[in-house]
């Protein structure tokens, strides 16, 4: 089976360029002609399915890098990019999909620039207002981008939990149990409860000279397995670590710094959930998340966190999007392993039904929709409560929300009753009013940059913001 319709003869070029190859001798590797090559870096004739596979197999290459999507992912982050600056009204949604397909290492460059003017201008108005540089929240973007660039699957981490899992005959019965038992055999480190009145605000603390790790007895099971997990990644999978961090291009020590705990809290999930069991066990459950929390001992949004990240190669999940947001609309995590984007200019789509889960609190809703370009999503949500104290501690609610192209959309227990091929049933959404430019939506907060309104007084219209013809 082809690719989609995408300009991947240049990525395919520059791929033979890098390996110093001719197109001669890329074409005896491949098994197919010279004048084959030429015509599909010219964009003369698509890359097929098996071409792929071939490639995959000669050369060990992420035949990901090729694909379609990786162009709808850049196209959604430049477009973010350029609605951002004066240039929004002079360059359309077909000259960035243009620039993303055919010259994409030319489009990432626009956009790495433009993140790094965005963090500039953070940096001047942090100053400006004498805040401390700490709080500065460019760093946990740039940790984002760090596990959005690999698609929300770090290869090393997960293949050394899975290792240390199956070496410690770990059981997802007593996690907690056996994770103390490693610490305590293998890193002489003690596990103990912290002190009195430090459980409400400390879930983890670990005294180096005394080789004692104290969790707080407020944490369920799953939460203090987690919490020992994340410090086991931190001793066992050290020089791991610090790899990933080094091949990182993070501008400088808050940032390396929270990509090493985003990476420790990565193999935490990986290890109370290891990749093969838990891949079986939720294909063989339809990705039901309530059951995969029943069966491994962990909450909601562990599970469906789990999930986003299941895209070792040969081995892949359904490929998702997770998200947690708030009340107010607050995205806190959102990982991926698809090309699905949503805007950080003027915030995401209030027709989303992610937040209509707060006014279902613990059910699961359903969502079938589609973006502005024609690509259509299953969406499962359900929100969160967090209270680590007593009566009038303040809890904490987030909607977790867990989406996938609708193509896979048949592989859910979710999927089961609803109509997927019935359009009717797609709910329109966006990826946010000042970048999204569906035209008639009743719902639109603010006018698409760039777009020109039908500015009269002879008449009223029930859509806000209406498009000049």
């Amino acid at each position: 089976m082809a690719l989609k319709k995408a300009k991947v003869g240049l990525r395919l070029r520059r791929f033979r360029e890098e390996q110093g190859l001719t197109q001669a001798a890329l074409a005896t590797a491949l098994g197919i002609s010279t004048s084959y090559v030429n015509q599909m870096e010219s964009n003369q004739r698509p890359i097929t399915g098996p071409v792929l596979l071939r490639l995959a197999e000669v050369y060990d290459v992420d035949v990901q890098r090729f694909s379609a999507s990786e162009s709808d992912r850049l196209t959604a982050q430049l477009r973010d990019a350029l609605a951002d600056t004066a240039h929004a009204d002079r360059v359309s949604a077909g000259e960035s999909r243009e620039l993303a397909e055919s010259m994409p290492e030319l489009a990432q460059y626009v956009v790495d620039l433009h993140r790094r003017y965005q963090h500039m201008l953070e940096r001047n108005a942090a100053m400006s207002a004498e805040l401390d540089a700490g709080a500065s929240p460019t760093a946990h973007e740039e940790v984002r981008d760090l596990f959005y660039a690999k698609r929300n699957h770090v290869a090393s981490l997960d293949e050394a939990a899975e290792r240390i899992y199956q070496e410690a005959s770990l059981d997802p019965g007593d996690l907690a149990g056996g994770l103390a038992r490693l610490l305590r055999e293998q890193y002489d480190t003690v596990v103990a409860d912290l002190e009195a009145g430090e459980e409400n605000s400390v879930k983890r603390r670990f005294d180096a000279e005394a080789r004692v790790l104290r969790l707080s007895t407020l944490l369920s099971p799953g939460q203090r397995a987690f919490q020992l997990a994340t410090h086991l990644a931190l001793v066992a999978c050290d020089d791991l670590i610090r790899a990933e961090v080094d091949a990182a291009d993070l501008s400088g020590d808050e940032a390396r710094g929270l990509a090493r705990i985003g990476l420790a809290n990565y193999f935490a999930g990986a290890l109370i959930l290891p990749y093969g069991q838990f891949l079986r066990a939720a294909e063989e459950l339809r990705y039901d998340i309530d059951l995969l929390g029943r069966r491994f001992r962990v909450g909601f949004e562990t599970v469906a966190h789990r999930l986003s990240t299941l895209q070792r190669p040969g081995a892949r999940g359904v490929p998702f999007f997770f998200v947690r947001v708030d009340r107010a609309g607050n995205i806190s995590k959102r990982q991926s392993a698809t090309d699905f984007h949503f805007s950080r200019v003027g915030g995401t789509c209030p027709l989303w039904d992610v937040y209509e889960a707060f006014a279902n609190p613990g059910e699961i809703r359903t969502q079938l929709a589609q973006m502005p370009d024609g690509r259509s999503y299953l969406w499962v949500a359900r929100t969160v409560t967090r209270r680590y104290g007593g009566f009038g501690t303040p809890a904490k609610t987030f909607a977790i929300g867990l989406g996938c192209d609708l193509h896979h959309a048949h592989r859910l227990v979710y999927a089961d009753g609803l109509d997927l091929a019935n359009p009717a049933m797609l709910t329109p959404i966006g990826p946010g009013c000042k970048v999204c430019d569906r035209k008639g939506c009743p719902q639109r907060a603010f006018p698409a940059i760039g777009a020109p309104l039908e500015v009269t007084d002879r008449q009223s219209r029930f859509t806000p913001y209406p498009s000049a013809p």
